[in-house]
């Protein structure tokens, strides 16, 4: 059974080949296996964590794709399950130089929202050590509730969980839904990651402290705020700060945020939930986080980009040097 398990969607990105430029202006598209909470999956794999994903694909090529890239990266996919009655969700993505995302979903219906709690095994979800999950699967039932379901069931089994509440409005009708629904599930949380850009729709506060305060309020213990370029800010309620990213030439920013929340994760996931870790532990694991984040901007795409342990050590070396 796998040590970490993440649970949502996974599906194709096609991405712009050029920057700045409008999905309304047709640009070339560049195919790739994506999905946040599989992507952190994959990471996981490459930085040598044992790794399982649970969501649903369609009986399609883009879904057998999909489940052959997860296998061949090391992630295992027994809880992948198949829908017949929709096809493998695609997103169209517009890169863009100030990192924003503009992104156009495929589901309507989408097989990654239709995972239902029963095809969720309790047994498969509490043998692990982690549990990761995002604000996307809660955008739609019966995927919303196969995420609490999941989340339950970790909590209960003393997991720790790791929440990415993302904004993605095209996925919801009515932002307020939107915004109680993702608070809903924040209190089942260890960890929560955000991005900069969310930040403000999801805190009503663009003041980092304010609104990491909020959210530890609601019960996670640790709250990491991704800046792009500048890197992160952390905040467990005692120790908090910003800890500076790496420059490094920018191939494609896309998979960056994935890359650090599987690094960060990768180091916090055998800490003992019960125990802080002190500003100094927390500012490595954030460095070795950033450093995920950086690597990957270098290379196109989210899976393919993801870095392996070797590469981050080498990375982090030749910077030390």
């Amino acid at each position: 059974m796998p040590e970490a398990i993440t649970l949502g969607e996974l599906l194709i990105d096609f991405v712009s080949v050029k920057r700045d430029v409008s999905l309304a202006a047709l640009p070339d598209f560049s195919g790739a296996p994506g999905g946040a909470p599989a992507n952190v999956a994959v990471g996981l794999a490459r930085l040598g964590v044992s790794a399982g994903f649970v969501g649903k694909i369609g009986r399609d090529p883009f879904g057998e794709f999909l489940r052959r890239t997860l296998d061949d990266a090391g992630v295992d996919t027994e809880l992948l399950r198949i829908s017949e009655g929709a096809r493998t969700t695609l997103a169209f993505v517009a890169t863009r130089s100030d990192e924003q995302k503009d992104i156009c979903f495929y589901r309507n219906p989408g097989a990654d929202m239709l995972l239902t709690a029963e095809e969720v095994t309790p047994a498969y979800v509490t043998s692990a050590r982690l549990l990761h999950f995002g604000s996307v699967s809660l955008s739609r039932s019966p995927a919303r509730e196969a995420a609490i379901h999941a989340a339950l069931l970790a909590r209960r089994a003393g997991l720790m969980i790791s929440y990415d509440p993302n904004w993605r409005p095209t996925l919801w009708a009515d932002p307020l839904e939107a915004r109680g629904r993702i608070w809903e599930a924040m209190a089942l949380a260890d960890i929560v990651h955000c991005a900069e850009e969310e930040w403000e729709f999801i805190t009503g506060t663009g003041h980092l402290r304010t609104g990491a305060r909020k959210i530890l309020d609601a019960g996670p213990r640790l709250v990491v705020v991704t800046l792009g370029e500048r890197g992160c800010y952390f905040d467990d309620g005692e120790a908090r700060g910003e800890v500076k990213g790496f420059g490094v030439e920018v191939v494609d920013p896309l998979g960056a945020g994935d890359a650090f929340v599987a690094a960060m994760l990768s180091q916090l996931m055998y800490a003992a939930k019960e125990h802080r870790l002190a500003e100094e532990q927390l500012r490595d694991v954030m460095t070795y986080a950033n450093a995920a984040g950086a690597l990957a901007c270098t290379r196109r795409g989210v899976i393919p980009a993801l870095p392996t342990a070797t590469e981050l050590g080498e990375f982090l070396a030749a910077r030390k040097g």
